[in-house]
């Protein structure tokens, strides 16, 4: 992403120390405003509040899969994708300076980090887990019950921020764990630049109507890099389907391909166009 972004205010979810603030810094650098958000609805809604200049949101994880509610929220604020970034999840058990992994009795932390460290859950089955709203969130409460029988699993920036120390690294099932993020924000000059276009689109409820919308881009040789199909509130049985493909949204292929589509649809709305994450590094070089 463009470094012109930097020093701006940056809304993500959850607490200081949360996997969405590392992406943020990881694209924009440490010199930014970065402004904590509760819930992904308030996270979306900064923009528009006023209170950020841009919203990072999580889309998809290498392994859970996209986050329906995501997507529904994307189609529903007047953003463009501004850009896009991919970081490796490392969980690591967090606890109080005095803590040892022996003595551990509870850890807590968001659903999703939870169901993604079962192996290590499976060998200690005498831990009992706790859900909670938010992987740093979990951290930061650790640490200020000061019980040196309870931990946290979270990213090692939130073991510094709040001072915990780190019981045992690595706990997730899988190395090859990553997390996607939008930037989200107002309209650019930027996006002339990109090499990627995501859309949404209603199509007919008839027969062929989604092999016809896909030739669109075959016939031009257009490279469909993802579909996704989410149901439309109020309309039982009908859906609306997300794509992204290569390409930059003035591109005359692109062009013509969007128009005939436009064609085919009831409801056509390109997203964004922006310059695609590069692929991401071993997720043991997590820092």
């Amino acid at each position: 992403m463009n470094n012109q972004l930097s020093k701006r205010r940056v809304a993500f979810q959850g607490e200081r120390g949360a996997f969405s603030e590392e992406a943020a810094v990881s694209v924009l650098g440490e010199d930014i405003q970065l402004v904590p958000r509760a819930t992904l609805e308030s996270l979306f809604a900064s923009v528009a509040e006023e209170v950020a200049d841009y919203s990072l949101v999580p889309m998809e994880n290498s392994i859970a899969g996209s986050l329906h509610r995501s997507y529904d929220l994307l189609l529903d604020a007047s953003l463009l994708i501004l850009g896009e970034t991919v970081i490796p999840v490392v969980h690591n058990l967090i606890g109080c300076p005095s803590a040892n992994l022996e003595a551990i009795e509870i850890v807590e932390s968001h659903p999703m980090a939870l169901a993604q460290c079962e192996n290590f859950f499976a060998a200690n089955p005498q831990i009992e887990r706790v859900a909670t709203d938010d992987t740093a969130g979990s951290v930061r409460r650790v640490l200020q019950r000061g019980d040196p029988t309870r931990a946290a699993i979270a990213g090692k920036r939130a073991a510094r921020i709040y001072g915990g120390v780190i019981l045992r690294e690595h706990l997730e099932d899988h190395s090859e764990n990553y997390t996607r993020f939008f930037l989200l924000g107002k309209a650019t000059a930027g996006h002339a630049h990109g090499d990627k276009v995501s859309l949404a689109v209603k199509l007919a409820h008839q027969p062929g109507s989604l092999y016809a919308a896909l030739e669109v881009f075959a016939r031009r040789g257009i490279d469909l890099l993802k579909i996704e199909s989410r149901p439309i509130t109020g309309q039982p049985w009908q859906y609306r389907f997300y794509l992204d493909f290569k390409g930059n949204w003035e591109d005359e292929r692109v062009v013509e391909a969007l128009a005939e589509l436009r064609e085919q649809t009831s409801e056509l709305r390109v997203l964004g166009c922006y310059k695609a994450a590069s692929a991401p590094t071993s997720a043991s070089t997590e820092g």
